[in-house]
């Protein structure tokens, strides 16, 4: 496919059907270039083999994603050339460019299959629309990612959010693992309702499926000195986010994409625990960066997110023998917190 217009030239590393980055047990591979091409060649994508997609496409915010960093890496190898995203596309060329990588990865997902798409208020209706009504995908999640620290502006409220957006492809069946993400109800970690304890809903005890907008410890902006920060990189997701996504709708050994690998964490997390992986990356200098991180370094915070407690306010003053306080104690780290917390 033609590349978008404004992109700077120069040359593209080669790619084909060859990637870049590959490792092992799991099979884990990343290619170079744009994933609207590279990814087409890829024998999996073409078969439809893929059981779960991911991606946090640009947003086309003129943010100059790998420029920097291309530079400092270069320098750093005697030089070479680069070239980095235009991320200020027209309006319909960026458009043309979401409907375009959009189906490539609709293609690569068999039938049952989920895609995850994370995008700004801006472009979230397009999409929906347009997977809804052109690629007749079901819509299984529409979900918020909230964090604190949005950029500041005064013309507006301070955006504090991001979509997650979740289809399904018809014709299959679709992977939904919720019980691998449950979070404490806030009957059980704000009130200590005896009631959590004999659910009806097939879920444990104190626990429930997490809500639709995503927050608390662990869910933050990935920014200044937090441990999973990748020097250089721009809008790097949590892990958490991807843990969830991963755990709830895909199984061990499943087959996850990233059209836009970034600084890895798709790839970390479903290398965590034991996806596989194939991916497409623009930049070769962001390329490097995940990589290390992909294979070197691993997930952070792997499991830290899971069983705890969302709740904004905190738990009510209880009695040390209370059966709840004591269920929540031996039941999960989460819940263990809540009880400490209600019995100071």
């Amino acid at each position: 496919m033609a590349k978008p217009r404004g992109a700077r030239k120069a040359k593209l590393p080669a790619s084909g059907a060859v990637a870049a980055f590959s490792a092992s047990a799991p099979d884990t591979r990343v290619y170079l270039g744009d994933c609207r091409t590279v990814l087409s060649d890829v024998r999996e994508v073409r078969e439809g083999k893929v059981d779960l997609v991911f991606a946090d496409p640009p947003f086309n915010w003129n943010r100059d994603y790998e420029r920097a960093r291309a530079v400092e890496t270069l320098a750093a190898s005697g030089g070479g050339e680069f070239e980095t995203w235009p991320d200020d596309l027209p309006r319909e060329n960026y458009l043309d460019f979401t409907r375009e990588w959009i189906g490539v990865c609709a293609r690569a997902l068999r039938p049952g299959g989920s895609m995850w798409i994370n995008i700004p208020d801006d472009t979230a209706a397009e999409i929906v629309v347009f997977v809804k009504n052109e690629l007749k995908f079901a819509m299984a999640n529409w979900c918020i990612w909230h964090y604190r620290f949005g950029q500041n502006r005064t013309g507006g409220f301070i955006n504090s959010k991001v979509h997650a957006l979740h289809f399904v492809k018809p014709g299959g069946i679709a992977t939904w693992r919720p019980e691998r993400v449950l979070e404490m109800s806030d009957r059980a970690s704000i009130y200590f309702d005896p009631r959590t304890l004999s659910k009806k809903d097939g879920m444990p005890a104190g626990k429930r499926v997490p809500m639709d907008v995503w927050y608390g410890a662990n869910w933050g902006r990935i920014q200044g000195n937090n441990k999973e920060r990748r020097h250089g990189h721009d809008n790097q997701l949590p892990e958490a986010y991807l843990e969830r996504v991963i755990l709830a709708t895909s199984d061990e050994g499943d087959l996850v994409l990233d059209p836009f690998v970034g600084s890895g964490t798709t790839a970390t997390v479903a290398r965590a625990y034991g996806r596989r992986f194939i991916g497409s990356e623009f930049s070769k200098a962001n390329a490097v960066s995940a990589w290390e991180r992909i294979r070197d370094i691993g997930m952070i915070n792997k499991g830290k997110a899971l069983n705890r407690s969302s709740a904004i306010f905190k738990a009510r003053g209880v009695g040390k023998n209370n059966a709840v306080v004591r269920s929540l104690r031996e039941g999960s780290v989460g819940g263990a917190e809540a009880a400490e917390e209600a019995e100071a």
